[in-house]
């Protein structure tokens, strides 16, 4: 594998850049801000925030921003065997979440690409693209799987995923990131999962408090407190409910 270019763009002004001969690494470009529109094989399309572009080897790309809009994206160019069998079949625009450990990811791989070097770490561009480049195949593949369930519905999924563990998490902060009603959000969600967000984010809880559980010397009252419990007496009323064992019973056991 090797990174050709890494970094993020903002455009304030009319822009436009193109590649007729077709490109010879993988584009990936994700559109955080904004809106642009991209012609790739001949084929025009408007791109917004959460959108992910790829452009394959060969394929041929041009870019406009129009006067008047504003367009920001995350963009990397790189290649190898690796990256074409993970993304050979995926499809050119895919709406994705633009999550904090993406976005965190391509600012990791921009820094370390800006190092003098001498003083880059080959291996550590090579961990971080694969960890990017997985994240990114999940979130298309996750988009393909579930196309007949509301983006809104994978939205609030994701959501409560990175932040069920998080102290004071609220069904209210799931509705904000969504645009929408907590009675919405609840409606949604159970109608599309058959599970409240509820259960959902227990789910997320009681998984992270067994992974603590089995592989850190951490007590169960702390264990509590960093999967979001709040009290580890409620912790061990939904910990039993879960699996019909008090956590000691089930640590002692692990």
């Amino acid at each position: 594998m090797k990174i050709r270019f890494c970094g993020y763009s903002y455009h304030a002004k009319k822009y436009h850049t193109a590649h007729r001969s077709g490109l010879a690494s993988y584009l990936f470009r994700l559109q955080t801000d904004g809106i642009a529109e991209v012609t790739v094989k001949g084929k025009k399309s408007r791109i917004k925030k959460g959108d992910l572009l790829i452009v394959k080897p060969s394929e041929k790309y041009e870019l406009w921003v129009d006067e008047g809009n504003k367009s920001g994206d995350f963009h990397l160019l790189c290649e190898g065997e690796w990256i074409d069998n993970l993304f050979r079949d995926s499809p050119a625009i895919t709406k994705i979440e633009l999550e904090d450990t993406l976005i965190s990811l391509w600012h990791h791989i921009i820094l370390e690409e800006r190092r003098p070097k001498k003083e880059q770490n080959e291996e550590l561009s090579h961990y971080l693209l694969k960890a990017l480049s997985i994240s990114l195949k999940r979130l298309i593949d996750d988009r393909a799987t579930n196309y007949h369930r509301p983006y809104v519905v994978t939205r609030m999924m994701r959501y409560i995923e990175e932040h069920a563990t998080t102290p004071g998490f609220r069904l209210e902060d799931v509705a904000k990131h969504c645009d929408l009603s907590v009675s919405r959000c609840v409606h949604l969600f159970k109608e599309n999962l058959a599970k409240t967000m509820l259960d959902y984010a227990q789910e997320i809880r009681i998984s992270a408090a067994l992974n603590q559980m089995k592989y850190t010397t951490m007590t169960l009252e702390t264990i509590s407190d960093n999967c979001g419990f709040g009290s580890y007496s409620y912790f061990h009323r939904v910990f039993k409910k879960y699996h019909g064992k008090a956590p000691n019973e089930v640590r002692n056991k692990l």
